[in-house]
């Protein structure tokens, strides 16, 4: 085995334990998403169904929040399908990502609790800056990498890249927007998260077609 594939295999490891980690902690920030789905107790009385019914908001904070963090997992695995390798910094500012979708459970929460109540606005908010947190650490990891050339920019991944680099940069600023929305309509805020969310779930393709009017 040469030494340049030693150094790809180094590479490779060294990435794939970083995914692996990352992996398991946004498995289990999904996971805590469920627990704040609670059964009604039995003795307060009243129509199951209605009570149901009632816990609306907690169902809307959970569907959005996994579906945000899931679509948050499928863009760390695309940044390491053109990033090769990593350091103590890169894996320091990975951490710091993960610590802001462990926070995403807790938001959701208070979402759900207490939006249609007094401090809903303040709710919205606190929810909307986690993802401000995490959209820019999204960016650093990016950002750091490029700049230490570990980006493989080459065939796929060259237009993969550029997917990124474009798609990213709206980030920050429009979960940023919808913080600034949320004392003035909760909806309006909760509603930009959710098309963000559909944003980020885009196929980098249709990202390229739609968003740039360009073909991959």
């Amino acid at each position: 085995m040469s030494a340049n594939e030693n150094e790809i295999k180094a590479e490779t490891k060294e990435t794939g334990r970083l995914e692996a980690f990352s992996d398991g902690v946004i498995a289990v920030a999904i996971t805590l998403l469920a627990l704040e789905i609670k059964v009604p107790p039995i003795d307060e009385g009243g129509a199951l169904l209605g009570r149901l019914i009632e816990q609306w908001p907690i169902y809307l904070a959970f569907l959005l929040s996994f579906a945000t963090i899931g679509i948050m997992w499928v863009n760390h695995h695309r940044l390491f399908t053109v990033i090769r390798r990593v350091d103590h910094n890169f894996l320091i500012l990975n951490a710091l990502l993960l610590m802001g979708i462990t926070l995403v459970p807790f938001t959701s929460a208070l979402v759900g609790e207490y939006i249609g109540h007094e401090g809903e606005e303040i709710a919205a908010m606190i929810y909307s800056g986690v993802f401000v947190v995490i959209a820019v650490f999204f960016n650093l990891m990016w950002w750091y990498a490029a700049r230490h050339n570990w980006v493989v920019l080459e065939g796929e991944n060259l237009r993969m890249a550029r997917v990124i680099n474009r798609q990213y940069r709206f980030g920050p600023l429009y979960y940023l927007i919808a913080l600034i929305l949320a004392p003035f309509s909760v909806f309006l805020s909760i509603g930009l998260n959710i098309a963000l969310a559909i944003y980020f779930a885009l196929p980098a393709n249709v990202v390229k077609y739609l968003i740039f009017r360009e073909e991959i």
